[in-house]
C-alpha cells in the first residue's frame, strides 16, 4: 500500500512529527540531557515506522517535500544576517581568536574525514559527510549539503550526514564534561581564578526589542529579498563551474544586506524577528529531512561510519585540549571554552551550553566563555564552515 500525500498533507505530517518529538523529549530525560533536537526525535520515530513498512512490504509513503528548500533558504538567510563585521569587531580579539581556532578545527575535521575514508577504501565524499558538515554544522548543515554531496556522486548522502549529526550530538555531550574536569583539576585552574571581561561586550546588541506587527513584516520582507538576491548569486556562482549549494547564495546576500545596514541610517535589520523566523524554518526543514531518511541504506556503511565518527570524536577532544585551551589562554575561561567547543564542534551550540553549565555548577562561573562561545558557534562559524565545505567538495567531487 502506497500512502500518497500532497504538499499540504506532507507539511501537516511534518507538524505532527514535531509535536510527537516534543512530547517524547519532555518525558525522556536522556533526550533532554543530550540536547537531541525535537525534529530528530520525531523524525527518527517516523523513520523507524517507515522502515517497518519497507521491511514488511505492508506500506510505503510518497511525500511531497516541495517546501523543504523554501524553509532551508529562509534558515540560511537568517544565518547570513548574523555575519556582521561590526559585531565581530566589537566582540574583541578573543572572539576573533576563538573563531580562527574554530575554523582550523573545521579544516582538520575535513582533512581527517577525507584521508581516513581513502584509507578505508571509501569515496572521499563519505569522509566529508562525517566531517564538519554534521560535526560543526549539525543537522541543519547536514540536510542542506546532502543534495550537493549526492550531485557530486555520493549516494544516500542525506541518511549518512543526518545519522552522523545525531551521533555527534551524543559524542559532544559525553566528551565535554570529562575534558573540562581533566583540564581544571590537572592544571589547578581554580586557584586565583578571575572572570575576564570581553572588550566591547557591553556594546553588543541583544536583540531584545519588543515584537510587533511592523517589525515582523519587515523581517519577512528582508528574508524574502535576501532569498531572491541569493538565488541570483547562486546562479552566478554556478557559472564558475564549481559546486555551490543554494544556501551559500542566500547567506552571502543576507550578509551583504546586514553589513550595509550596520553602516547606514536608513536600513535597520530586525534581528530578533529574523532569528525567530529562521528557527521556525529550521525545525520544519529538519522535520522534512528526517522524514525522508531511509535507514536501511546505511547497512553497508555501518562499520566504516563508526570508525570515521569515533576518529572525529578523538580529533575534537585533542583539539579542545591542545588547541582551544592553549590558544585561548590556558586558564579557567579557556578550559570552559574547550568544554563548549566539544559541544558545538561535534554537535550543536545547545550541547555546548549544556556542557558548560554542568561544569559551571561544579566549579563556578566563566562569563567570558559564555559570551564568546555562542557568539562564534551560533553566528560566525556557520558562515565559514559552509565556505570550507564548498571548497572541499569541489576538490574531491
Amino acid at each position: 500500500m502506497v500512502i500518497d500525500l500532497n504538499l499540504f498533507l506532507t507539511t501537516a505530517l511534518a507538524v505532527i512529527v514535531l509535536l510527537v518529538g516534543d512530547y517524547v523529549k519532555k518525558r525522556v530525560e536522556i533526550l533532554r540531557k543530550f540536547c537531541i533536537p525535537i525534529p530528530v526525535i520525531g523524525g527518527l520515530i517516523f523513520t523507524i515506522l517507515v522502515s517497518i513498512g519497507y521491511s514488511t512490504q505492508l506500506f510505503t509513503f510518497k511525500l511531497n517535500f516541495a517546501l523543504s528548500d523554501v524553509f532551508m533558504l529562509a534558515f540560511y538567510s537568517s544565518i547570513g544576517f548574523t555575519a556582521s563585521y561590526k559585531l565581530l569587531k566589537k566582540g574583541g580579539p578573543k572572539v576573533i581568536k576563538f573563531l580562527i581556532v574554530s575554523i582550523i578545527v573545521v579544516i582538520l575535521q575535513n582533512l581527517l574525514g577525507v584521508y581516513l575514508a581513502k584509507l578505508l577504501g571509501l569515496n572521499p565524499l563519505v569522509g566529508l559527510a562525517t566531517a564538519s558538515i554534521p560535526m560543526t554544522g549539525g543537522h541543519g548543515t547536514s540536510a542542506a549539503f546532502a543534495p550537493v554531496l549526492e550531485e557530486a556522486g555520493l549516494q544516500n548522502a542525506l541518511t549518512i550526514t543526518l545519522a552522523a549529526a545525531t551521533f555527534g550530538l551524543v559524542a559532544g555531550s559525553l566528551t565535554g564534561g570529562p575534558i573540562g574536569k581533566f583540564l581544571i583539576e590537572k592544571y589547578k585552574l581554580l586557584t586565583g581564578k578571575a572572570a575576564e571581561k570581553v572588550e566591547g561586550i557591553e556594546d553588543i546588541e541583544k536583540g531584545n526589542e519588543k515584537l510587533d506587527e511592523k517589525r515582523i513584516y519587515s523581517a519577512v520582507y528582508q528574508l524574502l529579498v535576501s532569498m531572491a538576491l541569493g538565488s541570483i548569486i547562486s546562479m552566478l556562482l554556478k557559472k564558475t563551474g564549481l559546486t555551490f549549494p543554494a544556501s551559500v547564495g542566500a547567506m552571502i546576500a543576507a550578509a551583504i544586506i546586514r553589513n550595509i545596514a550596520d553602516y547606514s541610517t536608513w536600513l535597520k535589520i530586525k534581528e530578533n524577528e529574523i532569528r525567530i523566523i529562521g528557527d521556525i524554518s529550521l525545525i520544519l526543514f529538519l522535520a522534512f529531512s528526517m522524514m525522508s531518511l531511509k535507514l536501511w541504506q546505511l547497512t553497508d556503511l555501518a562499520v566504516p561510519m563508526i570508525i570515521l565518527l569515533i576518529a572525529q570524536t578523538i580529533l575534537m577532544g585533542l583539539c579542545a585540549v591542545f588547541l582551544t585551551y592553549k590558544v585561548m589562554g590556558k586558564n579557567y575561561e579557556a578550559a570552559m571554552m574547550a568544554v563548549g567547543h566539544c559541544g558545538f564542534g561535534l554537535g550543536a551550540v545547545p550541547t555546548a551550553m549544556a556542557n558548560m553549565q554542568s561544569i559551571e555548577e561544579k566549579y563556578g562561573p566563566a562569563p567570558t566563555a559564555f559570551f564568546i562561545l555562542p557568539l562564534v558557534g551560533s553566528l560566525f562559524i556557520n558562515f565559514f564552515n559552509s565556505a570550507i565545505i564548498v571548497a572541499f567538495i569541489n576538490i574531491y567531487k
